[in-house]
């Protein structure tokens, strides 16, 4: 049996998840069951074609070199989050994300989408890519889950809101390519979500033709957005806790996922928490990948290894 987590944040965190990865292999005996780290998910800045969390920053090739050469060579490919559901027939050109697309198109890589007219792009101009269908897509229904599922896609990440809700998930056609957010910090039934996704699509294109232009001037992320969405962009659940999260109806439990969803055939698990610091993301690994009493130990020696710029002492 494998359980197939999908974890976030392969650029800003790549310290954190590579300690974290040598901790698994060195230390199997930490774990649950049947774990799998089966992708890490996120972008390279500036990426406009970014969706679901504004990303700021910038990289160079030499960085993107290495981070792709650090998880594919553990078998492990990276996920870009090209869901911005914004984006025009004239973004479709942007320099950076197709030069990343480039540098990573080696068969093992994978994007998440949104936007069909992006869609369409790349499995023109990148086909070796596999593609996942985005949560963002907000499809909260089992008919629309399923009908996604009758697609082209490697994986579709079921929206958090038929989280369980058993009785629908027994409808669910195609288990196996059914990926599941496991932890989401939005509220259940947010009326807001759509147009969230929307606001913050905006403001990461806007973000990317700031940075063009003005490279030394400071960016102003509220102005990047229209005025309608922007009393969205101070969403209250985005400073949510993982002990807050875990209240919501919509929350699962790792003892749920071993002891109900992977018994129904479920095998893909997504942790969210691209824009998380280092100390959410380990509450969040060691909560739901480590067995309980192995989770002091295993923060320690996480801790421990994280202070340590040089070789890691497992």
């Amino acid at each position: 049996m494998t359980v197939n987590f999908h974890i976030p944040n392969f650029s800003d965190r790549f310290k954190f998840n590579l300690v974290y990865l040598t901790m698994m292999e060195k230390c199997p005996q930490f774990f649950r069951e049947g774990v799998k780290i089966a992708s890490v998910f996120g972008v390279f800045p500036p990426s406009m074609w970014n969706g679901g969390r504004t990303q700021g920053g910038t990289c160079d090739k030499e960085f993107i070199s290495v981070v792709l050469k650090s998880f594919n060579s553990r078998g492990i490919p990276v996920r870009f989050t090209f869901t911005n559901p914004m984006l025009e027939e004239k973004h479709l050109s942007d320099p950076f994300c197709n030069m990343v697309l480039k540098m990573a198109d080696n068969g093992m890589n994978e994007v998440i989408v949104v936007s069909p007219i992006l869609e369409d792009y790349i499995r023109k101009n990148y086909p070796n890519y596999k593609i996942t269908s985005s949560t963002c897509k907000r499809l909260d229904s089992i008919d629309g889950l399923n009908a996604e599922l009758e697609k082209d896609y490697n994986l579709v990440v079921m929206d958090y809101d038929l989280n369980n809700r058993f009785d629908l998930l027994e409808q669910v056609k195609d288990k196996a390519r059914t990926e599941i957010l496991i932890n989401a910090c939005c509220m259940p039934n947010c009326k807001n979500r759509v147009d969230h996704y929307k606001s913050i699509g905006l403001q990461q294109i806007a973000y990317c033709e700031h940075l063009a232009k003005y490279p030394n001037k400071q960016f102003n992320a509220e102005e990047a957005v229209e005025p309608q969405y922007r009393h969205i962009l101070k969403c209250p659940t985005m400073d949510l806790t993982p002990f807050d999260i875990r209240k919501h109806r919509t929350h699962i439990t790792p003892d749920d996922i071993w002891e109900k969803y992977v018994p129904m055939g479920f095998r893909h698990f997504k942790i969210e928490g691209r824009t998380s610091t280092t100390i959410t993301l380990m509450e969040n690994y060691l909560y739901y990948m480590v067995k309980p009493e192995y989770r002091d130990e295993a923060r320690y020696l996480l801790m421990m290894n994280l202070r340590n710029n040089n070789e890691m002492s497992f």
